[in-house]
């Protein structure tokens, strides 16, 4: 792009370096993902979440949960609900959240601050049943994602250089989306698995230059 072009926006400011023009820039100086902005929540997730490779079954869990929780929705009104959640789903914990009845469905829908979605409640229950059978048969959704992986890899590319380069599905999680339904998993499509693959780091879609760097976890693709 030549000489750097800088828009400022409120207290954050977009970077056109020919490295990628849809960074921006915080009060911290620190390059970002587009979508980092406008909210202490957004950056710190951004940068200590997003892609760090979570490979314990609450944590993949949790996040597969929150993004069906997002359809439909803005991932910054569900990181707003997020603690209302944990504290409705026993954070997370699968065998806890498996316990769950329909008594429960109507206690965690009065509860304030949770998505008041009837289905994806129903949903996060359920999953988590398929979940803990999973588990008693000595797998788990860990195991699950690197069996669709080796199957359907994700090919190593470099890191996107513009928002219109991330995609929002891929063979891989078209693939994992189709296995997890066929298991009984509910809400699950191939943009919601493949947000779940970007937020559990088997993919980086972080922006080339944004400040933020990953280490590679087990059958991910560092780019």
């Amino acid at each position: 792009m030549g000489a750097e072009d800088t828009r400022r926006t409120g207290e954050r400011s977009m970077i056109g370096t020919g490295v990628a023009p849809d960074l921006v820039r915080g009060t911290d100086g620190r390059a970002r993902c587009w979508w980092a902005v406008d909210h202490a929540l957004l950056e710190s997730y951004h940068d200590h979440e997003w892609g760090r490779g979570a490979r314990d079954e609450t944590g993949l869990f949790e996040r597969l949960s929150l993004e069906a929780f997002q359809a439909g929705l803005s991932w910054w009104l569900v990181l707003q609900r997020r603690e209302a959640l944990r504290r409705a789903f026993a954070a997370f914990e699968p065998a806890a959240v498996a316990r769950l009845t329909a008594v429960d469905v109507e206690r965690i829908l009065a509860l304030p601050g949770v998505i008041r979605n009837r289905a994806k409640v129903e949903a996060v229950i359920a999953n988590a049943r398929v979940l803990t059978g999973l588990h008693a048969a000595g797998s788990g959704l860990a195991a699950v994602t690197a069996e669709v992986i080796a199957t359907a890899p994700i090919p190593a590319t470099p890191r996107p250089r513009r928002r219109a380069d991330v995609a929002s599905s891929s063979a891989t999680s078209i693939a994992l989306a189709r296995h997890l339904r066929v298991l009984g998993w509910r809400f699950v499509g191939p943009v919601t698995a493949y947000a779940y693959l970007q937020a559990a780091g088997w993919i980086d879609d972080h922006l080339a230059g944004c400040h933020v760097q990953l280490a590679p976890g087990p059958g991910s693709a560092l780019r």
